[in-house]
């Protein structure tokens, strides 16, 4: 009887931290609307350059079997060991055939410099950063401007092509 008491118990407390954690799904759905609040004006690569997403990160990147992650832009400023939800360090684009650049993602990033990669791995929307060895840095991708069939935080979205 006692066995079986301490499992109801350790299963009616994980329960509980699960229902109130950041990763209810409610608490998710603020945090991504939160998100995309805050970088729907980002639409216009104009108005993100004027708010110092300037700094581009990397050409068009594509894995021919896993899908695209576009163009990165980075604001400088934001690339400071922390994270917010609301403060995307990175914004992805997808380069258009006629030259313009449609807004699919963000990425949050903590380079290993300023968290060391055997450092506990940071947490934002209740998942935990991917080291990405060949940058030197923690990322997590957030698709939330382009639904991606591989998932909300996955690295590739197969449906982002680049068109150069």
């Amino acid at each position: 009887m006692r066995h079986d008491g301490l499992i109801f118990a350790l299963t009616a407390a994980a329960f509980a931290a699960a229902c109130s954690s950041p990763t209810s799904s409610s608490e998710l759905s603020r945090e991504i609307n939160a998100l995309r609040a805050s970088t729907s004006r980002y639409h216009s690569f104009d108005a993100a350059v004027a708010d110092s997403y300037a700094t581009k990160l990397t050409d068009c990147m594509v894995d021919t079997s896993l899908g695209g992650m576009g163009v990165h832009y980075a604001k400088s400023s934001l690339i400071d060991g922390s994270v917010s939800v609301t403060t995307p360090q990175v914004l992805l684009y997808e380069p258009q055939t006629d030259g313009s650049l449609q807004l699919v993602a963000v990425e949050y990033i903590i380079p290993y410099t300023l968290r060391s990669r055997s450092a506990t791995p940071p947490v934002l929307f209740g998942q935990q950063f991917k080291q990405n060895d060949a940058f030197q840095l923690w990322g997590l991708h957030a698709w939330v401007w382009r639904n991606n069939p591989s998932g909300l935080f996955a690295d590739w979205n197969p449906t982002v092509h680049c068109t150069q």
